[in-house]
């Protein structure tokens, strides 16, 4: 009787993750992987996408896992701004950005959604520099400034913040790593 009881409780929850682990995918994942395969500048970036803990629906965790030698920042940033597009129909309330399962930093879901409709017409350039003052540390504050001036000075401080962005979220880790 025991053992019935235990067998039946194990499929139990073996059924429940693994349908956890399909929704996630299926919803997901699914979308991340034809977005890596279909263009070839995304090969060498891996990415996992799924529901923040894997359950809840109204938050996402961006996990960037790898990339390779021939990768830049740009083709990050470029894979996560398409997978914002494929998504665009999908409301979060955060998005968090992670590096290897740590997160590192969040973008308000309506930005994520937003950059995602504007995909197809924004130009990237705009996208990508002002991208960092939308960005919050996981307490909740700026990571990076807003600039205000002359445009010149304005583009220049932007580029700063990306770069430092991109340090910050996943390649000071990789050096670490590299050591």
């Amino acid at each position: 009787m025991i053992k019935s009881i235990k067998a039946k409780t194990f499929l139990l929850v073996s059924f429940i993750l693994l349908a956890i682990v399909f929704y996630n995918y299926f919803t997901l994942q699914r979308y991340m992987n034809s977005i890596l395969t279909d263009d070839p500048r995304n090969n060498g970036v891996k990415v996992w996408v799924h529901y923040k803990w894997f359950i809840n629906p109204t938050q996402l965790k961006y996990d960037l896992r790898d990339i390779s030698g021939e990768n830049s920042s740009l083709d990050v940033n470029r894979v996560m701004l398409q997978f914002a597009e494929k998504v665009k129909d999908k409301k979060f309330s955060k998005v968090y950005l992670a590096f290897k399962g740590s997160d590192k930093f969040y973008l308000e879901g309506n930005y994520f959604q937003n950059i995602g409709k504007e995909y197809e017409f924004q130009n990237p350039i705009y996208t990508l520099r002002t991208m960092p003052e939308n960005i919050y540390l996981l307490n909740g504050d700026h990571a990076y400034g807003s600039w205000s001036g002359g445009w010149l000075g304005v583009m220049n401080k932007q580029l700063e913040d990306l770069n430092a962005f991109s340090k910050d979220w996943y390649l000071d880790d990789i050096v670490k790593e590299s050591k």
